[in-house]
């Protein structure tokens, strides 16, 4: 075998693990690699395949600490090319499965070989030793080792029964048990290969190459020397390799791979476009902007991985439960085999047998496999749909919420702001030369309605006042010097001093429609009035309802905006319970009050203004979160598409997946309990244990599974 002497630097270096089947030999190759000369910290993600190693060692030296399972290593950027990996040359299946087919054949001529020759003839159970010998070498290797330790695992246990099975003459059944057994670790293998599988399709969206003008040359480039700033020309038909803007051209951009919506977008200049997306009809030229791992496919696919590394309540239950389950199996073997005949003067050969086929039934394979394969399946189809979930934790405790409360602005409403109404007081200067000076203290504001402003001033020129002393007035709005005049723009509450009885009724007027008022003034005069609307959500009132229906106790909306504005806005999508008038410092309060009432609250927000709601909440959900950096990495569940209706589906696929995983863990727990009383008139096989543990292995994987089909 040639040696791979590749060195590890002291930083993080990330590897693929190919082989990796099972929880237990992710935590015992996890354990071996941390035990290496050199090697720091290690950590294994079973989910995704992978392992982060700290410190300095070798590849080669990697594949010896996993060569209990045969596990082979690859660097990360041996495999990574843009958002994906290159596919690792796997061997035919009839080369792959070689050792179980030899072993298989060994059995039918041992079988037929018992009815010629009898069962107890040397060349019977000479064939018969050789089916086991081929097909269980690995298994008794690391079974005997396991054994010398005291590491009592799955393979110990099989490993025991295996030999005294062999002790007391059972070949036949033993040989069938071995192979039974690999067989079982393969069903595995492939259960939770085919639920990585939905990670691998996230990978293969992006392309690994593209066509590139640079210094007046057209040339197709790897995704890995394409730099920022350089025009990729995107044809129709082509899907777009990195993340950029659209410099020329328009087009309609499909983004299904990052929003999980297939309604094609206008893309047009100056538009942002992601890797991944692909483009439908016109010819586009895109600036690149971010490097081949920073685009914002590449970020959701390592959130993606390593949400799957976060434990789950439930997998955390099932690994510690597995620690002290194994051991105990082994004692009530040991007593199952020994008090029977020295009690009550029965069989050895009889209770001994009965001992082995405790040991066998006793394997929890598929305990083990009941969490993980649901939570990587839950969250691989989540992610494709457009919904990123950070950790199984965070999956299990949506489908447990009893309210949710909604940011209003860009959450309920478009957050597309349009000014509906304007009033000028003050006749010193025109309509136009005072929405000039509103609009020159606007364009430095951060406030979401300071966009409507700017849009209906967009034809005016503005931009040559000079604004003196800008300030902004938390939760109020802001102010500044033009001209020697200090000036306000704002709330009312930001005037209420000024305020008369006929501006007053004016507002109420306006916010009883549904629009938010702004006032323009001086310190002691109002100048003009500013009603600005922003339109509902199609999906709004739709996703309340639905959210009613599943069950959610409270929906409270959440707002900055005046009581009257956001009553009607509640009106209009159905919640009852509104809180208005609120400083960021406010939300966070009242998130906190809910989450004392109801025990689990979510809050949905844009990620960014709404942050100490959404990080008190119990799980805090970013809306719209597509190219937001800060979105996708502070919310716990991000919407990459500004689509509410994702969130009656997440609700649906947590429950799902919380029921899925309960009923996993209480048919793998059921059906050993069954298999055990069997003992009890000593009808126990090992046929009917290693049967019962390998269906009940491939009815949970098949289980867990189900989620990666669960649709919107």
């Amino acid at each position: 075998m040639e040696k791979r002497w590749l060195i590890v630097k002291s930083d993080e270096q990330i590897y693929r693990v190919k082989g990796l089947s099972c929880a237990n030999c992710a935590g015992k190759f996890e354990r071996n690699v941390k035990a290496l000369q050199g090697v720091t910290d290690a950590k294994v993600n079973f989910g995704a395949g992978k392992i982060s190693v700290y410190g300095e060692t070798t590849v080669e030296a990697l594949e010896q600490a996993g060569a209990f399972e045969h596990l082979k290593i690859i660097p990360e950027h041996q495999v990574k090319t843009a958002v994906g990996e290159n596919e690792v040359g796997k061997p035919p299946y009839y080369k792959e499965y070689s050792s179980l087919l030899y072993a298989t054949v060994f059995l039918l001529i041992g079988i037929i070989s018992s009815f010629i020759n009898g069962e107890l003839n040397p060349v019977t159970i000479l064939l018969f030793a050789t089916s086991i010998t081929v097909s269980g070498y690995d298994l008794l290797k690391i079974g005997c080792k396991n054994l010398l330790k005291f590491d009592f695992d799955m393979k110990t246990l099989m490993t025991v029964a295996v030999i005294g099975g062999a002790i007391i003459g059972e070949w036949l059944e033993v040989a069938v048990v071995v192979i039974l057994f690999a067989l079982s670790e393969e069903l595995e293998r492939f259960s939770i290969d085919q639920a990585r599988q939905s990670i691998r399709s996230l990978m293969e969206i992006a392309p690994n190459e593209a066509l590139i003008r640079r210094d007046g040359q057209e040339i197709i480039l790897a995704v890995t020397e394409i730099e920022i700033g350089d025009i990729m020309i995107v044809k129709p038909g082509e899907k777009i390799a990195m993340d950029g803007i659209v410099s020329a051209g328009h087009s309609s951009v499909n983004q299904a791979a990052i929003t999980g919506e297939s309604v094609s977008v206008e893309k047009r200049q100056k538009d942002t476009v992601f890797a991944g997306t692909l483009n439908e009809e016109g010819t586009l030229e895109i600036q690149v902007t971010k490097l081949v791992n920073d685009t914002t496919i590449a970020k959701i696919i390592h959130l993606v991985e390593e949400a799957q590394a976060e434990q789950a309540p439930a997998q955390a239950f099932v690994d510690r439960f597995a620690q002290y389950y194994t051991p105990i199996i082994m004692g009530i073997a040991l007593l199952v085999a020994i008090i029977p005949p020295l009690i009550l003067d029965l069989s050895w050969k009889t209770w001994v047998y009965q001992g082995l086929a405790v040991l066998v039934v006793g394997c929890p394979c598929a305990l083990v496999v009941s969490t993980p394969i649901s939570i990587v399946s839950a969250i691989g189809n989540a992610a494709k749909k457009g919904v990123l979930i950070k950790g199984g934790i965070y999956l299990e405790k949506i489908g447990t919420l009893k309210a949710i409360a909604f940011d209003k602005t860009g959450t309920l409403t478009e957050g597309i702001p349009i000014v509906t109404d304007y009033q000028v007081f003050n006749k010193e200067k025109d309509q136009t030369d005072w929405l000039k000076i509103i609009a020159a203290l606007e364009r430095r504001s951060q406030h979401p309605l300071a966009s409507a402003i700017i849009k209906k001033a967009e034809m005016l020129d503005y931009h040559s006042i000079i604004v003196e002393d800008f300030a902004s007035i938390t939760g109020k709005g802001v102010t500044g010097r033009i001209d020697s005049t200090n000036y306000y723009v704002g709330s009312p509450a930001l005037f209420t001093n000024q305020l008369d009885q006929l501006i007053i009724e004016q507002i109420e007027s306006y916010q009883k429609e549904g629009k938010t008022v702004m006032l323009f003034g001086k310190e002691k005069e109002i100048l003009a009035l500013i009603a600005v609307a922003d339109k509902i959500r199609e999906s709004s009132k739709t996703v309340i309802k639905q959210l009613h229906e599943v069950g959610i106790k409270e929906l409270v909306m959440l707002t900055g905006d005046n009581q009257l504005t956001a009553m009607a806005i509640a009106e209009q999508t159905g919640i009852t319970n509104v809180q208005a008038e609120l400083m960021p410092d406010d939300k966070l309060a009242v998130i906190k009050e809910i989450r004392d009432y109801y025990g689990e609250v979510a809050m949905v927000g844009d990620g960014v203004n709404d942050a100490p709601a959404l990080a008190a909440a119990t799980v805090g959900i970013a809306m719209g979160s597509a190219g937001t950096d800060t979105a996708i990495e502070t919310a716990d569940v991000a919407l990459m598409g500004d689509d509410l209706a994702k969130l009656p589906f997440i609700v649906k696929l947590s429950r799902q997946t919380l029921s899925i995983i309960k009923t996993n863990i209480s048919f793998s727990i059921l059906i050993k309990l069954v298999a055990l009383l069997l003992v009890v008139p000593g009808w126990l096989t090992l046929w009917i244990a290693i049967v019962s543990d390998m269906g009940a292995t491939l009815i949970v994987s098949l289980n867990s599974m189900r989620l990666i089909g669960v649709k919107e």
